[in-house]
């Protein structure tokens, strides 16, 4: 199934996130009522249990059953309906969610699932069955009896399951939600928590109804009986899959487990079949049966869950004869292999084992089993009752009776702190203010004193963790180290770059991996127009909403610059998927705080880590050296960046600590014109800064005066924070501008002549130059070929370092090598530089030749790819609007006078304009404003703004009538879109008419 049709079905029911199913696993068969199974459900609002009284509702099931013997079909337990008719289902739920099983249980006044309950339950069980007829030998009799009175609905998959650990839960809820999303149909429950023999009737016809059985087992598995039954029915049935979450084929042997043997043994093994009072021989041929499947080793540990779930997809896929589902997997897999990861995983990563630790604690919560640990803390805003994260407050009658009630608790003393959750936002309400020592509230009326000044902390749900850091301490290695570690939890890693204006087009370009459509629509939605804001949403939503599906990702902003979208000032949080779901974000940030988050503060290595790292374990330093390396660290302010620069130049040239220190304070520094916030890590820096000076001395000297190394640092500063081509940064430096410009004909003349003959050596000099950087970690390797990435306080300082020219020779390159589909950012990173964008000045110049290459080949294809593919239309408009006034400028220049030392001469006019001297380049860059005006005129009627679009279209028929004439295609095309436009707006004047 096409996750871009999935994705367009979402629908909202009740004020919670529902999905409707593919045509083939549209329904789901619950045994026990728990929102884990998905059935059918109708178009109208089906109530939940908790708003029907547990008796009425008993009474009523028991009554309807007792008739049929099946449960109704209008109940939530069995609910049946085409395909057209299928509305939505509820997700199943994430790990955090499993605690209303026992809410569930403990309403109808059952005792808690001990083993001894599972022991008596199954011994009546048995009992029962075998009073109806209702055994193995019977049951598909029984069964087809059943399905030709009822026509019971045939699963692909029965997947069977126990026990309730938050990492079992979620590998279950991927595995159903990734088959459901191949169009495999799922019947999924654990049948320890089914509590009469009707739910477990609907389960045993809906087991000889599947095509296979996948039975997950764990340790806990063999402890109970209807696993072993399961085990044993579907393997005489020849179509058991079994799946070890934690163990291995190995492990499960009679002998083993028995005796207690091995570690997983020792503890959890014996007879266990004495605990349920089951049958020794049942129980020992089930585990039997378990030695003699071959084909099916599927083995779910902590390191290979998504192998795991995509082979079991794979291998049912192909059981059942679905090729393109294999096809679409196999195209997938060799997708995430090659994109998924920025960076190669760092081999010499130290430390950071706390963090690392913290970080899993914040994302999966209950990673110990532990209930109260599927939480971590924030801290509430101060004079903020309640803390809302996201999309506002909601209105609903339920929500407002449920703040009610939280301040009556507050009136009576009660503090509780509460986790809302609806359509439209996710908040913590606290119960009262969060008041410091240093803010106290004003005291009531007739009252002397105030309450009792203190501060407290909020709750909210897993799944988000921010790391906080000032710059080169390594947040980027940390987040890199942990995806590296817990990529195979996820089914990808979406990296996505966080600075401000650039996120929001690096959180579209996820959209491959989700296999959604971002691109803009028709704009025509009942006979009204969407405006470009709402277009833009609804791309964002529809990432979101694939993102919110039960398939983990793991979502990893990177360097987040700002809590706000540099272009629209809306808050970053609006992109964000929704908190406590499958999908997991992880942040990076400079900032103190994000989005009221309390983040993880990344301190330094410690001391002996930060030795190791420079030290490496090849040199052997005495005393007097290490003291070096000591206050090396210290002035480095002990950033990872400077100490790593520091290691690789002691291991890269035959020189000790002390002298290494000697030569960085020699070093001077250009004078620097400090200003603006961003330059305030490199203000107290200057050591570091020294650093990188030895570091292009030492490039200098060895690729001799202004080496290729050095200039390619000095060019990458104005190239976009994204992974850089080596051929195009390599360009850009050898387009950088020389001292002297003397240069004599003849050498001009020859390198002409053997630029042919040199191409091999200009690519050696670029590896040459590439490795350089990378050995001395001025530059970091990229898992695209031939690409690197700076660190974004070594772009800075060179920025900074002014260097004549390298802005100018930066944008041509761009311009004349850069391809909008593979290097949209660095183009776009140009455009900042020729047009100025907000308040930013213009800092390269072109020629006016070189003006009307860059709009006819770059500005109007960037333009049109931006607000067609990723619904980015304010942007795009913005880029056109200011790609107008550059040619509106350069033609002023053309029809202003000018003197010349000819205009002395009789034979001259006095006074000519460039547009005289040069009528052919003038005439082409009027056709090419005309050419932008039309391409904004037809983009505004995508937005409804035909005004505006009717205004640029007449300017485009004048430019175009006055120098093409009226009978010119290009005319008689402008003069077709204003007939559209005059049209249209026509439509909509009569309809907003009064």
């Amino acid at each position: 199934m096409d996750l871009c049709e999935e994705s367009s079905r979402f629908v909202s029911f009740s004020g919670a996130n529902l999905r409707n199913l593919s045509s083939s696993s549209s329904a789901f068969f619950s045994a026990n009522q728990s929102p884990f199974f998905s059935p059918r459900s109708p178009p109208c609002q089906i109530p939940t249990r908790s708003d029907i009284p547990c008796d009425f509702t008993k009474k009523v099931v028991d009554s309807l059953a007792s008739n049929s013997g099946i449960p109704p079909p209008e109940s939530p337990l069995n609910v049946r309906f085409p395909v057209s008719d299928v509305s939505s289902v509820p997700p199943p739920p994430t790990s955090s969610h499993f605690w209303k099983f026992d809410h569930v249980s403990s309403s109808t006044g059952i005792a808690r699932n001990t083993l001894s309950c599972y022991g008596n339950e199954y011994v009546r069980h048995k009992e029962k069955q075998k009073k109806l007829g209702r055994i193995h030998s019977t049951s598909h009799t029984q069964t087809s009896t059943s399905l030709s009175s009822h026509r019971l609905r045939r699963y692909d998959v029965y997947m069977g399951f126990h026990g309730r650990k938050p990492l079992l839960l979620r590998f279950l809820n991927w595995l159903r939600a990734e088959l459901e999303a191949q169009g495999l149909s799922c019947f999924v429950t654990d049948r320890a928590r089914c509590r009469n023999s009707r739910k477990h009737g609907i389960v045993e016809r809906a087991m000889d109804a599947c095509s296979f059985g996948v039975i997950i087992l764990t340790w806990k598995s063999f402890k109970n009986p209807y696993t072993i039954e399961e085990l044993l029915f579907f393997s005489d049935k020849k179509n058991l899959v079994p799946v070890y979450f934690d163990l291995g084929p190995d492990d499960c042997l009679v002998r083993d487990i028995v005796e207690r043997r091995g570690e997983t043994w020792e503890k959890n093994g014996g007879e266990l079949w004495l605990l349920y009072g089951g049958l020794e021989k049942e129980w020992k041929d089930a585990i039997s049966a378990l030695s003699r499947i071959d084909e099916w080793k599927l083995e779910a540990r902590d390191g290979n869950w998504r192998d795991c779930i995509l082979r079991v997809v794979t291998l049912l896929a192909l059981r059942l004869g679905r090729r393109s589902v294999v096809d679409r997997m196999t195209k997938w897999k060799e997708k995430a292999e090659k994109d998924e990861f920025p960076f190669p995983r760092n081999e010499n990563f130290i430390g950071r084992k706390k963090e690392l630790s913290e970080l899993e604690f914040m994302l999966f919560g209950n990673v110990s089993g532990d209930t109260e640990r599927d939480y971590f803390e924030l801290k509430a805003r101060h004079k903020r009752k309640n803390v809302t994260i996201g999309w506002g407050r909601s209105s609903s009658v339920e929500e407002r009776r449920k703040e009610r009630q939280m301040e009556s608790r507050r009136r009576k003393g009660k503090e509780t702190v509460v986790w809302k959750e609806s359509e439209k936002d996710i908040e913590m309400q606290s119960i009262e203010f969060p008041w410091t020592k240093h803010e106290a509230p004003k005291p009531k009326s007739g009252t002397r004193h105030g309450r009792r000044r203190r501060s407290i902390k909020v709750v909210y749900g897993k799944g988000i963790a921010c790391v906080s850091g000032e710059s080169g301490i390594g947040k980027t290695e940390l987040l890199l180290e942990f995806a590296y570690r817990f990529h195979q939890r996820y089914k990808m890693v979406l990296w996505v770059g966080g600075e401000s204006r650039y996120i929001r087009q690096n959180y579209l370009n996820i959209w491959p991996f989700l296999e959604v459509d971002v691109g803009v629509e028709s704009g025509f939605e009942k006979s009204r127009i969407k405006s470009f804001e709402e277009q833009e949403e609804s791309a964002v939503a529809r990432v979101r909403k694939e993102l919110m599906r039960n398939i983990p990702f793991l979502v990893v902003i990177d360097n987040l610059e700002s809590e706000k979208d540099w272009w629209d000032r809306k808050l970053i949080m609006d992109l964000l998927p929704r908190f406590g779901g499958e999908a997991h974000i992880l942040i990076s940030t400079c900032l103190p705080r994000v989005m009221n988050l309390e983040p993880l503060k990344l301190s330094h290595l410690s001391g002996v880590e930060a030795m190791s790292l420079m030290q490496g374990t090849t040199k052997d330093y005495p005393v007097a050296e290490i003291d070096a390396l000591q206050v090396i660290e210290e002035k480095l302010g002990r950033l990872t960046l400077g100490i790593a620069i520091v290691g690789a130049i002691l291991s890269e040239l035959p020189i000790n600590p002390s002298r290494l220190l000697d030569t960085i304070n020699r070093m001077l520094l250009r004078d620097l014109t400090w200003s603006g916030r961003e330059t305030h890590s490199l203000r107290k820096h200057n050591f570091l800064l020294q650093l990188f000076e030895v570091c292009f001395s030492i490039f200098d000297h060895v690729g001799g005066p202004r080496s290729l190394a050095t200039r390619m640092v000095l060019a990458s500063g104005w190239f976009a924070p994204a992974s850089i081509p080596i051929s195009l940064l390599s360009l850009a430096a050898r387009k950088i501008p020389k001292k002297h410009h003397h240069t004599r004909l003849w050498k001009k003349f020859l390198c002409s002549l053997t630029c042919g003959f040199t191409s091999s050596q200009v690519r050696k000099s670029e590896e040459e130059a590439s490795s350089m950087l990378l050995r001395f970690n001025i530059a970091r390797s990229c898992t695209k070929d031939g690409q690197i990435q700076f660190n974004e306080l070594i772009k800075l300082y060179v920025r900074k370092r002014g260097v004549t020219g390298v802005a100018q020779a930066t944008v041509q390159a761009v311009i004349s090598r850069g391809s909008i589909s593979q290097h949209s950012e660095h183009i776009w990173a140009a455009c900042f530089l020729l047009f100025g964008f907000g308040t930013d000045p213009i800092v390269v110049e072109l020629k006016v030749s070189e003006l009307l290459f860059l709009v006819k080949e770059v500005i109007l294809p960037l333009a049109i790819r931006t607000f067609i593919m990723f619904s980015r239309c304010s942007t795009a408009l913005e880029l056109l609007r200011l790609c107008t006034n550059a040619l509106e400028a350069a033609d002023q220049v053309f029809v202003t006078p000018v003197e010349k030392w000819l205009d002395k001469s009789l034979c001259w006019k006095p006074i000519q304009t460039n547009a005289q001297l040069n009528p052919c380049l003038w005439q082409e860059l009027a056709l090419s404003r005309a050419t932008v005006l039309e391409t904004r005129a037809k983009l505004m009627l995508r937005g409804g703004q035909f005004d505006i679009g009717d205004d640029l279209i007449r300017k485009a028929i004048f430019i175009r009538t006055s120098i093409c004439g009226e009978d010119h295609p290009d005319t008689i095309s402008a003069r077709e879109t204003l007939s559209k436009v005059t049209r249209l707006l026509a439509i909509v004047q009569i309809h907003t008419s009064p």
